[in-house]
């Protein structure tokens, strides 16, 4: 056996001395994919089966496909560089160069990244008078995209409603400017090549003769297109080598389609799946877990992971009374396993949701830990909470220039360069700030039909009061600006922040957005952040809480090259290891997500989710849930997630050995997949209901009783619950509808 083969494993083995044939690899977590794919390349070409430029290697990131590279340059002495090994976009992108022609292009063709077809987009939908709030620009790309990943174009797309035929429309218009300037977005790339091959008969017929082998890696995550397109190129005589897990397709919502692995199956009449099963990664508790857990999803290709490194320590479960004791755990422990020798760039936070990260990384601030957030940015970095954080500093200080720069026209309301030129001239010869140039300018207007409106207090009540009706340019952002002000001198700080992310527009623009889901759970966290810091601080007025954000904005995450824990999301934890894994908040409706319950297929999903997290750890795993956790500024109480209870007892160390029993014997919520929101009490032997709120502190509010609130005017209490910090009431308001509000910060008054 030549050195090429020798270190492989006997499925290894068959899978990379496999004659010319399709074969379907179905390669488990850390179970060496990679090396089978590089191995095989290098196999064909040592034993003189094909020559490197008979060979199609297609992966999904540029990094993938540089280290695949890199591995073949040190098996074989060969120059790789003209190989034709690389991303779908990247492959296609090539094929398109060398025959710009014949598909219609320009010889320098550009391509447009996702921001900058956000930006043909937003002018195209502008010069046909288009509405930006019944048609966000980005759900039009997301249509746009979504068609061509179909492999249709405008004219193919069936429109069933006045909507949809406007959506095709804006399609239309856009396929118009593209050609018109040349450009090329992504999904371009893809559609385009696959239109070129499907018409010219010759160029098809050449590729097809060039490429005796193609090999495709992570194959669980292709769209439609994508496998037509291999189809296309593959015909009738290439061998399609594919190397996948269904147990890891975690990408739907991209467009991945499990499916093409049991098409491709059938298609090229594959007799015998490949499966790598042996792990180099994990200890076997780890894995017998994960493979326990997955046996819940069907229509599986099915495997079982295993190892022979020995079954290695119990995972640890814990369960914290709330999400500050849970991420004060994950700091100890963390600091105990640095103390035996652990790098803490071993240790992944893995956590299902961005908004997650808020609390966490405010431990770690705390704390002193270095840490450094994978795939993404802190929390007080991201676009949404900058923006939300330049709004209460205009709140608190109208005179902050930066502050009104950067929300003055977002979410969009017709202020122009123009506009915004000529007041910061006004401003300049005033010398005062663009927040006094603008009031200037119009409460000059206001005074004009609003009678006894000149001076400053009477001027900016009639302004507020003129906040409600929708208005767009500098008048409108001056009456939001005036009535958010003095709406929020009355109200808490939490209170402060859900009125500006409601009436700012903020959480109406990322409502509109097909993916801004993240996006509103990082603002909710904003209100938890608010609610949070009521409690630690002394001083809980606006002007400190900004002061804490920009101190934990601060540059306190780690720099290159140094030690840090690595926190991230399950999604950008994938095909990554690390000696310890935290995985937190694993709760009914955190994960597996709510938004699950209303997805075909959906808490599958979100199981492969929880196996790839699982599959993260090499040694130890800790699994943590909380008792109750700040949602929207108020305290939720959990279930614990039914992915715990899919996994065996005997696998498991309970880190509170005494709750072991009422936890597991609790309703966990799983009746026909519909989780089943067990009470404070059934759950954890906590008071509540009506009943508690008597005993408490808080016994004058009684179901029935009329109240008066700051904000949402008289109203009448209709339930409560909770006792101490967690009492609440809920309330129904005449003008403002129903709402739970937290006894400790809403301020209610008997009415």
């Amino acid at each position: 056996m030549s050195s090429l083969l020798s270190a492989l494993n006997p499925e290894q083995l068959e899978a990379v001395t496999l004659p010319h044939q399709s074969a379907l690899v179905l390669a488990g977590a850390g179970s060496g994919k990679t090396r089978v794919l590089t191995t095989r390349i290098a196999h064909l070409i040592q034993s003189g089966q094909v020559s490197p430029h008979g060979i199609l290697a297609v992966t999904f990131t540029n990094k993938a496909a540089k280290e695949m590279l890199i591995r073949i340059s040190s098996l074989l002495p060969i120059n790789t560089r003209g190989m034709w090994l690389g991303t779908f976009h990247g492959l296609c992108n090539r094929m398109l160069r060398a025959h710009y022609q014949d598909a219609g292009l320009p010889q320098a063709f550009q391509i447009l990244d996702s921001a900058d077809q956000l930006a043909v987009i937003k002018r195209i939908l502008k010069s046909l008078g288009a509405d930006d709030e019944k048609f966000p620009p980005r759900q039009v790309q997301w249509f746009i995209n979504n068609a061509k990943e179909e492999g249709l174009r405008a004219a193919q797309v069936e429109a069933y409603d006045d909507f949809t035929r406007k959506m095709v429309e804006f399609y239309l218009f856009y396929e118009q400017q593209c050609n018109k300037e040349g450009v090329v977005d992504f999904a371009e790339l893809l559609l385009r090549s696959y239109e070129l091959l499907t018409r010219n008969e010759h160029l098809r017929e050449h590729y097809r003769g060039r490429f005796d082998h193609i090999l495709v890696d992570e194959f669980q995550d292709t769209n439609r297109l994508q496998y037509k397109w291999l189809k296309l190129l593959a015909g009738d005589r290439a061998a399609v080598f594919v190397v996948g897990d269904d147990d890891q397709s975690i990408y739907a919502f991209r467009g991945a389609n499990t499916g093409n692995m049991k098409d491709f199956e059938r298609d090229f009449r594959i007799s015998k799946i490949i499966k790598l099963e042996q792990n180099y990664r994990s200890h076997g508790n780890i894995l017998d877990a994960a493979n326990t857990l997955i046996r819940n999803n069907s229509g599986r290709l099915g495997k079982n992971l295993w190892t022979s490194e020995g079954h290695g320590e119990l995972i640890r479960v814990y369960n914290a009374p709330t999400d500050f004791d849970e991420a004060t755990f994950i700091i100890d422990e963390v600091k105990s396993l640095r103390a035996e020798g652990v790098a803490l760039s071993q240790m992944a936070l893995l956590y299902r949701s961005n908004a997650q990260s808020r609390v966490l990384e405010h431990a770690l601030f705390n704390a002193s830990l270095a840490y450094r957030v994978y795939g993404g940015m802190r929390f007080f970095e991201r676009q949404e909470i900058k923006h939300a954080l330049a709004y209460l500093r205009l709140i608190a200080n109208p005179q902050d220039d930066n502050a009104l720069l950067r929300i003055v026209n977002f979410p969009v309301r017709g202020i122009g360069m123009r506009s915004l030129e000529q007041l910061q001239d006004d401003a300049t010869r005033q010398g005062g700030s663009l927040w006094a140039a603008m009031l200037q300018k119009y409460r000059a207007a206001r005074a004009a039909f609003i009678p006894g409106s000149g001076d400053r207090a009477s001027a900016r009540l009639a302004l507020s009061s003129e906040a409600d009706k929708p208005k767009k340019g500098v008048e409108g952002f001056v009456a939001l600006i005036e009535s958010m002000r003095n709406v929020c001198e009355k109200l808490p700080l939490p209170e402060i922040v859900e009125h500006m992310l409601e009436h700012s527009g903020l959480m109406a623009h990322y409502r509109a957005e097909r993916e801004g889901a993240d996006r509103l759970e990082n603002l909710n966290e904003l209100i938890n952040a608010a609610t949070s810091f009521v409690h630690e601080a002394e001083d809980d007025s606006l002007m400190v809480f900004l002061a804490h954000a920009s101190l934990e904005a601060g540059e306190h995450q780690a720099g290159g090259g140094q030690d840090a824990l690595q926190l991230m999301t399950v999604h950008s934890a994938k095909g990554l290891e690390f000696h310890s894994v935290f995985l937190s908040g694993l709760e009914e409706g955190l994960f597996p997500h709510d938004n699950s319950r209303n997805e075909a297929g959906g808490l599958e999903e979100e199981r492969r989710l929880m196996y790839v997290a699982l599959t993260r750890a090499r040694r130890r795993l800790y699994l943590s849930f909380t008792q109750s956790r700040m949602l929207h500024g108020q305290t939720r109480y959990n279930i614990p997630s039914r992915f715990l209870q899919e996994i065996p007892d005997s696998l498991l160390k309970w880190l509170q050995p005494v709750q072991k029993t009422a936890i597991r014997n609790q309703e966990w919520g799983i009746r026909n997949q519909e989780p089943v929101r067990a009470t404070p009490k059934h759950a954890y032997g906590a008071q509540t209901g009506t009943s508690n709120i008597r005993d408490s502190a808080s016994s004058q509010w009684k179901i029935g009783q009329n109240v008066i609130h700051a904000k949402f005017g008289a109203g009448v209490i209709v339930n409560c619950e909770g006792h101490g910090a967690d009492a609440r009431v809920e309330v129904k308001f005449g003008r403002a509808g129903t709402k739970w509000l937290s006894l400790e910060y809403a301020k209610l008054v008997p009415g």
